[in-house]
């Protein structure tokens, strides 16, 4: 290089080469300077590009303008975003600065827990997802800024203890936590709550991280509590001129208090998904009562509700997620525990209910399906009845409870179906089924006993050892509008009876 510039002097042309050089070099710089004036979080993607993205994956929510609403837009919950607000969620920047593009990024591969937000990370490429990003942040002029947005400052970890988690607990009830989600973080506090978008807002169910939106490792919860939730009535707790500030350090014990709540035997395990669930064999009196010892020793499973989509009534924005159900059986005897979380009590005609409900209160209920018969050999998909309530080639017994209103009790019957538009329906007494629920603390448990053989081989399925006995689930929470045929539902599932 050093030789190259020594020809260069001698060059007859030194001058004109010179004068080139430095106007080259001039330039390099003008162009870096331009270029370094441009946010960093705008230069990674493509706008036209992420524009056939949006097109492609985004606006039969998002709406063609980005308004939230698209197509599907009435139909799933929490309602999708309108980026034109420019207000977003779950973000890891100061209250008054726009989402960084980690915050975005992080919403198109994980999606929003177990709402109407897919997860994107395996179906969108790297550059499909920065273009998308640029495109979607034209909807709004809170990107229009010369300085991309901080990141919060998280101060120093503290790693998860019981002693961390006793102090995070008495922070979490100064902090007034428990009056949205509830003494025991199941979302059953008393507040009935709307976002600025004028939604019905159920505060989240802590036992179930795997439903959080925005992730649930501690760097995420500890974001939440300190940027709040943008929209909402989740507030800031770094707000230092907020009588509801915390300094990070309570922050970070507040954190491990709620990673204490999480409840594993709610979770649906993949693993056990096709699996049947074994009943407990027991050599005596099948007890009535939901706290009784001989539960706590049952198997049990959990099992994903989803919003039913058999009927022209469907029910897209459902509140209960899941139900967890084991069973007891005897010699002449079964019983099914089912337990689930609601974060209201439904009984029509009851004050703090009516003050809690979307609408008007019904009651809560749950539902059993089983087969009119157990299938003679292992059974596959293509021989399972209907699961809209059978048909008319092969039936099926559905048992259902509900919580009762003010002025008349629970109540229990049997409803034997050939389809939706097929049915006849049996009180309890008659069918021989016996039933009783508990609320308490955001939980529902109901225990529903009937015998093994009935009197009524030709409708009732008589239980048998030994054989895989398909089974499903029905679910309404009275105080979000569950009723008749909105609902939500499992597939089928799988019992057994085994006595060794």
């Amino acid at each position: 290089m050093r030789n190259f510039f020594l020809r260069l002097v001698h060059d007859s042309c030194k001058l004109l080469v010179v004068s080139c050089w430095l106007f080259l070099c001039a330039s390099v710089s003008l162009c870096l300077l331009v270029f370094c004036s441009i946010p960093a979080y705008a230069e990674k993607g493509d706008a036209v590009a992420g524009k056939e993205v949006f097109e492609k994956r985004c606006r039969q929510c998002h709406g063609d303008t980005g308004e939230g609403n698209g197509r599907v837009a009435d139909k799933v919950y929490p309602p999708p975003r309108n980026f034109t607000w420019g207000l977003f969620k779950y973000k890891t920047s100061p209250m008054d600065q726009p989402p960084r593009d980690e915050d975005l990024l992080r919403t198109i591969n994980d999606g929003f827990g177990e709402a109407s937000m897919p997860p994107w990370r395996d179906i969108m490429t790297e550059k499909e997802k920065r273009d998308v990003i640029a495109y979607e942040k034209n909807f709004s002029d809170i990107f229009e800024t010369e300085k991309p947005p901080e990141e919060i400052d998280y101060g120093e970890e503290i790693l998860y203890s019981e002693q961390s988690a006793i102090k995070g607990k008495e922070l979490f009830k100064k902090a007034g936590c428990p009056e949205c989600h509830g003494e025991n973080g199941k979302g059953d506090g008393i507040k009935k709550l709307k976002d600025v978008w004028g939604t019905r807002e159920w505060p989240r169910n802590l036992t179930k991280p795997w439903t959080y939106n925005g992730g649930n490792k501690p760097k995420n919860i500890f974001a939440r509590i300190t940027v709040g939730i943008p929209g909402t009535q989740m507030p800031s707790f770094a707000d230092k001129n907020s009588t509801k500030y915390f300094t990070e350090e309570e922050r970070w014990h507040i954190v491990n208090y709620v990673r204490s709540l999480a409840d594993e035997t709610k979770r649906v395990k993949k693993e056990e998904e096709d699996k049947p669930l074994k009943a407990k064999y027991i050599n005596g009196e099948i007890p009535m009562d939901v706290h009784a010892d001989e539960w706590k020793g049952a198997p049990f499973k959990a099992i994903k509700l989803f919003p039913q989509d058999q009927t022209k009534e469907k029910f897209f924005k459902p509140t209960n997620d899941g139900i967890k159900w084991r069973v007891l059986f005897n010699d002449k005897e079964i019983a099914f525990l089912l337990e689930w979380d609601d974060r209201t009590k439904s009984v029509p005609g009851d004050a703090e209910a009516e003050k809690l409900s979307e609408g008007e209160v019904f009651e809560d209920a749950v539902a059993i399906q089983f087969p009119t018969a157990i299938l003679p050999k292992i059974p596959i998909k293509e021989q399972l009845p209907s699961i809209e309530h059978g048909d008319m080639e092969f039936g099926v017994n559905i048992w259902y409870w509900s919580s009762g209103t003010t002025l008349s009790p629970q109540m229990t019957k049997v409803k034997y179906s050939y389809g939706i538009k097929s049915e006849r329906v049996e009180p309890e007494i008659k069918a021989g089924l016996s039933g009783k629920g508990e609320y308490a603390g955001g939980i529902w448990k109901v225990i529903l006993k009937r015998g093994l053989k009935t009197s009524n081989p030709k409708d009732d399925l008589q239980f048998e050892t030994d054989k895989l006995i398909p089974i499903a689930f029905g679910n309404w929470d009275g105080s979000n509008g569950g009723k008749g045929n909105k609902h939500t539902a499992t597939p089928w599932d799988w019992l057994i009876l085994e006595k060794g």
